[in-house]
């Protein structure tokens, strides 16, 4: 009999531990199993915000880098037309010197060409004064005497010789 005791069924033992574990389930629900869940899920959330924050972090690293890309290669646009736009002025620059230059030698030489002309002009306004007054002197001469050929002649060697002397 003592045999039957430990294996036959007792309902209201049965009822009171089923009653027992169901107690026992709704009060760890409540105090154990329901703050563990929150807890749980706070969690969850914080890490799904970690996340989110370094995704919006790398986002915007990228977008920085991005506009710094941006930024540099613009620099280097600028800089680099500022190298061509320096370059073309330094070239005119130097081509207007160079003009200008050969503008003032131009100058210089129709200058020295007119200044040349007026000499020559000159020269040959007063070696036709010079002519003219040899021929006026040869002409007092002839009319002071006879000539003949002999004295023809020697007067104009002589006449010769004195534009010789003029050149």
């Amino acid at each position: 009999m003592e045999a039957e005791s430990l294996i036959s069924i007792n309902v209201l033992t049965m009822f009171f531990t089923l009653v027992n574990m169901i107690l026992t389930y709704l009060i760890l629900k409540k105090f154990l199993f329901k703050p563990v869940q929150k807890m749980i899920k706070d969690r969850q959330d914080e890490i799904d915000g970690l996340f989110l924050d370094a995704e919006n972090a790398k986002s915007e690293a990228e977008a920085l880098k991005t506009d710094y890309e941006s930024k540099l290669q613009n620099a280097r646009e600028t800089s680099a037309e500022m190298i061509r736009s320096a370059a073309a002025t330094a070239n005119k620059t130097g081509e207007e010197i160079i003009r200008s230059a050969k503008a003032d030698a131009q100058a210089l030489k129709d200058k020295a060409a007119r200044d040349i002309e007026l000499e020559r002009k000159k020269a040959l306004n007063e070696m036709k004064d010079d002519v003219s007054a040899i021929a006026l002197s040869i002409a007092e001469k002839v009319v002071q005497k006879e000539i003949n050929a002999q004295d023809q002649q020697a007067f104009i060697d002589e006449f010769i010789e004195k534009i010789g002397d003029v050149q």
